[in-house]
């Protein structure tokens, strides 16, 4: 394996780990900044308002996203075990 192989590895393994974790990132950073607002707005400022909503909203967009996901790790799995035999 030269070096250029586990660039390309490393590369891969990261682009898919930042889209598989970004369907729960984006719904906790959307449903946060409206909390956010919200708490702005009527100048409630408790730490734990946020953290309720947040946590519901990620739970539902991980059960809405969680098929995609497994089918974008499961590619990213067998094409890394299809080149296995390649590399060596």
């Amino acid at each position: 394996m030269d070096p250029q192989d586990a660039i390309d590895l490393g590369r891969e393994a990261l682009l898919t780990a930042l889209l598989v974790s970004s369907p729960v990132l984006l719904a906790g950073m959307v449903v946060g900044l409206l909390i956010g607002l919200l708490q702005a707005l009527t100048q409630i400022q408790e730490q734990t308002v946020a953290f309720v909503p947040k946590i519901v909203a990620m739970v539902v967009a991980l059960s809405l996203a969680l098929p995609w996901l497994i089918v974008r790790m499961i590619e990213y799995s067998t094409d890394l075990i299809t080149r296995i035999p390649t590399r060596f």
